[in-house]
């Protein structure tokens, strides 16, 4: 220190300006000392904490298998030229799931009418603050068999390799035979999608001559299964997200012939699901309400686009709420004694059986509109050996993810309106 004032002194002496020695302190940086948590770890906590609880010991298998590669399902192209992909399919062992069980389909029969249980617990009353879903729960009623079931199984086919089979779908351009290339008419012939995706389609029941509305249409997988089935006067595909309809444009182009798409059978809207309601109340024979979700499978795997971001937050706890609005537009949207299909691919009892019976208790005290909720069993009869369902859902049929059969999750549940 003595030598330092000592050189100061000099420089002064000698004309030189006198130099100021600073100290510099650093601030500490948080931004890259705190750690980062990923949404997909994130997610991971929220499930474990969540699920565990509500699933009990089913929860471990239902973790290995979101956690684990996703099982999938080729719906086939009913525009294009499909025979000799089928027969290659099937040379690769995998079998139409919808129409390979007639005698099943033959001797389904009409459920019996079970009580409609809304007891029970639904979260705790904060829980459902938090999440946009406050409310009490409606009075019971009737569950009754929809007679429209498996209308439009004949028309519906859906690839699967069976239970226990992790065989995969050879890529479109590397395989061997080089299935999913475009055929004669330029039009793909399979389209790749979770084969639990295409429950809800069956169980909505489409009639020829039916109007239907897909109030959140995009990417397409069921919009196209919809279309697959050939009996629909009139499609309406919906989507808010107008970088998600190019999504659903890109699809209808690769899978369905420009010329059926340039009639009036296909429309393509991007409006808020929520004032469909409103615009065109009364319309529609059929609705389908394939909601946003936490979409539990993709948040586990994929960083981008995920819902449990910590700048999703706030997102993420109105789910609920947005959830029970779409499904009571749905319900406006459908003609008095019309069908609509609610569904999401979570786990969530908040965004399944809640929101149904909350819209349910939205549509009697604030529009005097009673639906009825419609017993899907069957459909669970005749699919068992190719999803595994969960038995104890009070509303709808929940797909549970399985090592040996890694479908869904997928939630949906059909209600008819009365009035």
């Amino acid at each position: 220190m003595a030598a330092l004032v000592e050189c100061r002194s000099l420089l002064m002496v000698c004309g030189v300006p006198a130099l100021t020695f600073r100290r510099y302190k650093f601030k500490k940086k948080w931004a890259a000392t705190v750690p980062k948590i990923p949404p997909t770890k994130l997610a991971l906590q929220y499930f474990d904490m969540n699920y565990n609880t509500h699933f009990d010991d089913v929860w471990p298998s239902i973790r290995i298998g979101l956690l684990s590669e996703q099982k999938y399902g080729a719906l086939i192209n009913n525009f294009s030229v499909s025979e000799k992909v089928m027969e290659k399919l099937e040379l690769l062992g995998a079998q139409d799931f919808v129409f390979g069980t007639p005698e099943k389909i033959e001797h389904a029969k009409p459920g019996m009418g079970a009580d409609f249980k809304t007891g029970g617990d639904c979260g705790t009353r904060e829980q459902l603050v938090m999440e946009g879903c406050a409310g009490d729960t409606i009075s019971p009623q009737k569950v009754t068999f929809s007679s429209d079931l498996l209308n439009n199984v004949p028309s519906l086919k859906c690839y699967t390799f069976a239970r226990g089979d992790i065989s995969r779908f050879p890529p479109s351009r590397y395989s061997m035979f080089w299935l999913n290339r475009p055929d004669v008419t330029g039009l793909l012939t399979y389209y790749l999608m979770d084969a639990a995706s295409l429950l809800p389609v069956l169980a909505l029941g489409v009639r020829p001559d039916d109007a239907v509305l897909d109030l959140c249409a995009a990417p397409g997988g069921k919009t196209l299964a919809l279309l697959q089935t050939q009996t629909c006067r009139y499609v309406a595909a919906n989507d808010v997200s107008a970088s998600r309809i190019g999504r659903l444009q890109r699809v209808l182009h690769s899978y369905i012939p420009e010329s059926f798409c340039s009639t009036d059978i296909v429309r393509v809207t991007s409006w808020d699901g929520r004032i469909c309601g409103d615009v065109e109340s009364r319309r529609y024979d059929k609705v389908l309400v394939d909601v946003p979700c936490t979409t539990d499978r993709h948040s586990l795997k994929e960083e981008d686009n995920n819902i449990f971001h910590k700048l999703r937050t706030k997102e993420r706890q109105m789910l609920p709420l947005l959830q029970v609005e779409l499904l009571v537009s749905g319900i406006r949207a459908a003609r008095p004694g019309g069908s609509v299909v609610y569904s999401t691919c979570s786990l969530s009892q908040l965004q399944n059986e809640c929101v149904v019976e909350r819209a349910a208790e939205v549509m009697s005290s604030n529009h005097d509109i009673q639906v009825q909720v419609e017993d899907l069993s069957p459909l669970r009869e005749l699919y068992q050996d190719t999803f595994r369902f969960h038995r104890t859902c009070r509303v709808g049929e929940l797909i549970l993810p399985h090592l040996t059969a890694n479908f869904g999750p997928m939630y949906f549940c059909k209600l008819r309106r009365m009035n």
